[in-house]
């Protein structure tokens, strides 16, 4: 399996579209509604959602990733400026989304590593239960915060982790 983690552009949109929608079905069958999952309208949303941040004025602000094997897109990440409710957050990762085929394989790590930069305080929510999920996370040095809301697209139980900058030592 060759895996190579690059930028994503418009031309990779529907691809990435794609990805989005049939890694939520993989991840969130039985915790989102069937009915949003299965929507005529979801890939359409989600190619307007990425064609969005593609812009020039968002592509200074956003980092976005792809995990391309072999001309195929199998892993989708994006990470950009915190919503104003992440106190003190640098940075919020958005999206980190592989098939369920490819965990374990390394590639959610590359993804990760592309997207979001070891130097700044970073949050994300994370689906609860999504025990894999969050062990990922822990593993990257993020931790549970405390608060938990439910997505009101979803209805999604979500936990919120940070993780913080570096301590760095003065000599």
């Amino acid at each position: 399996m060759s895996v190579v983690i690059r930028p994503h552009g418009i031309d990779d949109v529907e691809a990435v579209a794609k990805v989005h929608v049939e890694t939520w079905r993989e991840t969130y069958r039985g915790l989102m509604p069937d009915e949003l999952l299965d929507s005529p309208d979801m890939v359409e949303n989600r190619r307007r959602m990425w064609t969005s941040l593609l812009t020039p004025e968002n592509r200074r602000d956003y980092s976005s990733a792809i995990a391309d094997q072999d001309g195929t897109v199998v892993g989708i990440a994006l990470s950009g400026p915190s919503p104003g409710d992440e106190r003190g957050s640098d940075r919020h990762l958005f999206v980190l989304y592989t098939y369920s085929a490819i965990h374990g394989s390394g590639v959610g790590q590359r993804l990760l590593d592309a997207v979001v930069n070891l130097e700044e305080r970073t949050s994300l929510w994370v689906a609860d239960p999504n025990p894999r999920a969050r062990a990922f996370y822990r593993r990257n040095g993020f931790t549970c915060d405390g608060e938990i809301k439910t997505d009101e697209y979803d209805g999604v139980r979500e936990v919120r982790m940070v993780r913080e900058r570096p301590e760095v030592s003065v000599h």
